[in-house]
């Protein structure tokens, strides 16, 4: 086999997106006078989405008394602090670099909203472009499904055993396999205490965003 296009989740595995999520999270605990919560907790968090946010800053679940009126008004804060420290992992620029230099596609498949992820993949300076930027809003279901992963190796005319999907949570490993995909997963992400990464079947894990290509590059044919 040989491999065509890497592509990858975003917050926490390509984005370093948490800086903005912690500016957010302790603005609106300001606003309305809870304690703020520490950044280490909020990183933990980050990749479970708003909800997750709002209950780890309110104690509230969704269906509480309040509790959407807070999570939107999360949104709207994060909307206006999106990109302004969030930064692409170290060693992500170079992979990035390797890839386009031997011809491969690479894009980002993504359950962040549209509206907050393409002002985000404008800003950034990368290597060359993405081929494909996919969200929730671009399919009917989003991960674990496969469905946008699927979409991403169609626009790419890519059978999806000729992809790497990369993601720092379980549901991105889940999404990968059932698509028929090779899959990293990306310890240096936002994975929880309680997680064990060890157990999500991913063909590989990593640490550093440097070790991916060497991956990569073994599965491409040589030469």
């Amino acid at each position: 086999m040989t491999i065509k296009a890497v592509f990858f989740d975003l917050d926490g595995t390509l984005l370093d997106t948490a800086p903005d999520f912690v500016l957010t999270l302790n603005q609106l605990a300001d606003e309305y006078n809870v304690a703020r919560v520490c950044e280490e907790k909020i990183r933990e968090t980050v990749s479970n989405g708003a909800r997750a946010l709002t209950t780890l800053a309110f104690g509230l679940q969704d269906g509480d008394s309040d509790f959407e009126e807070r999570r939107l008004r999360l949104l709207d804060i994060y909307f206006e602090h999106m990109g302004k420290y969030c930064l692409l992992y170290e060693g992500m620029t170079p992979l990035l670099e390797q890839l386009h230099k031997r011809g491969l596609y690479w894009g980002i498949i993504t359950n962040k909203p549209y509206r907050f992820t393409q002002p985000i993949v404008e800003q950034l300076s990368f290597p060359s472009r993405p081929d494909v930027v996919l969200c929730p809003d671009h399919v009917v279901h989003a991960k674990p499904d496969p469905e946008a992963l699927l979409l991403a190796c169609k626009q790419t005319a890519c059978k999806p055993s000729e992809v790497i999907y990369v993601g720092d949570h379980k549901r991105d490993i889940d999404c990968g396999i059932s698509a028929g995909s090779k899959t990293i997963a990306a310890g240096f992400g936002y994975i929880e205490q309680e997680d064990k990464i060890e157990e999500w079947n991913a063909d590989h894990i990593v640490q550093h965003a440097n070790e991916i290509w060497p991956i990569v590059n073994g599965y491409l044919a040589k030469p």
